[in-house]
C-alpha cells in the first residue's frame, strides 16, 4: 500500500483539500530544538505536503475547547523521507512543529506509516502547544496486516469517525490505530466500544511494549549465559514475564 492509496481511503472532501508544500523552515523554527535535529530535517526529509485542513467549514464538525487544549483544525500531512532518514525522530519533530493535531502519513520507499498525537497547551509558554502523551505510530505491514486490511481501512475513513467535535474525530483516528496495534497481538481487529475502553487499550499496549522489550532482553541474556544455574534463573524469569505479557494481551 502506498501513501497515496492510504490517503485515498480517508475519503476527504474536496473542500478540505489544501495540496500545498510545507517549507522546511517551519520545522527548523518550531520543531527542531537542537542543531542535530535541524540536520536530521535537512538531510532526512524529502518533502512535507499539506494535504487537507479539517475544520468546521470543511467537514461540518464543531471546534473543541477546554482548559487543556483547543482543536479548531486538524491537519492531514504527507511526509516523504530520504533513504537513511531517522524516521522516528523526524515524525515526532513534525508533530511538535505544527500547532494543530496532525494525521501524518509518512513514506520511506515502500514503507508507509500513520501517526497521531494529541496536543495541549504548554504550562510554561503562553499560546504554545506541546505533545500530550506521545505519538501513536502504526507502520503498515504489507504481509502481517493483510487479515486486518479491509476492517482497518474501512474504520479509517473520515465518515466513520465520531462527529461530536474535532477532538472526538481525532480521538476516533487514534483509537483506530490502537485497534490495529492490538489486532497484531490478538489476531482480531475490533474498535473500542467506549472512551474508557480505548484508554485501557492504550495503557495495555504500552505495557505490552515494555514487557516485549524485557522478553527480548532475557532471551538474549539466556542465550549468552554460560553458567547453567544462571540460565535456569533467566528462563524462569522469562516465563514469568511472558505470563504477565499474556495477561496484558488479554486486556486488548
Amino acid at each position: 500500500m502506498t501513501a497515496a492509496e492510504l490517503l485515498a481511503t480517508l475519503n476527504l472532501p474536496e473542500v478540505a483539500r489544501v495540496e500545498r508544500r510545507v517549507p522546511k523552515t517551519l520545522l527548523y523554527e518550531h520543531g527542531a530544538p537542537t542543531a542535530a535535529d535541524k540536520r536530521r530535517i535537512s538531510e532526512g526529509i524529502e518533502q512535507l505536503h499539506w494535504v487537507a485542513a479539517l475544520k468546521p467549514t470543511t467537514v461540518g464538525v464543531s471546534e473543541y475547547r477546554d482548559s487543556i487544549r483547543e482543536y479548531v483544525e486538524i491537519a492531514v500531512l504527507h511526509l516523504t523521507f530520504r533513504p537513511g532518514a531517522q524516521a522516528s525522530r523526524l515524525v515526532e519533530l513534525v508533530h511538535r512543529a505544527v500547532p494543530y493535531p496532525l494525521l501524518l502519513v509518512a513514506e520511506q520507499g515502500a514503507r508507509v506509516e500513520l501517526s497521531v498525537a494529541h496536543k495541549r497547551w504548554s504550562q510554561g509558554e503562553a499560546d504554545k502547544t506541546v505533545l500530550d502523551s506521545g505519538v501513536v505510530r502504526v507502520d503498515w505491514n504489507q504481509t502481517g496486516d493483510n487479515p486486518h486490511r479491509a476492517a482497518f481501512l474501512e474504520a479509517l475513513a473520515l465518515g466513520r469517525q465520531p462527529r461530536g467535535s474535532l477532538f472526538a474525530l481525532y480521538q476516533g483516528w487514534m483509537d483506530t490505530l490502537l485497534a490495529l496495534l492490538a489486532a497484531r497481538r490478538t489476531g482480531v481487529f475490533t474498535a473500542s466500544s467506549t472512551a474508557d475502553a480505548a484508554h485501557a487499550r492504550r495503557e495495555a499496549l504500552q505495557v505490552c511494549d515494555q514487557l516485549e522489550a524485557e522478553i527480548a532482553r532475557l532471551r538474549t541474556a539466556a542465550a549468552k549465559e554460560k553458567q547453567v544455574q544462571r540460565q535456569v534463573e533467566l528462563n524462569l524469569e522469562l516465563k514469568r514475564v511472558e505470563a504477565v505479557r499474556a495477561a496484558a494481551v488479554a486486556k486488548l
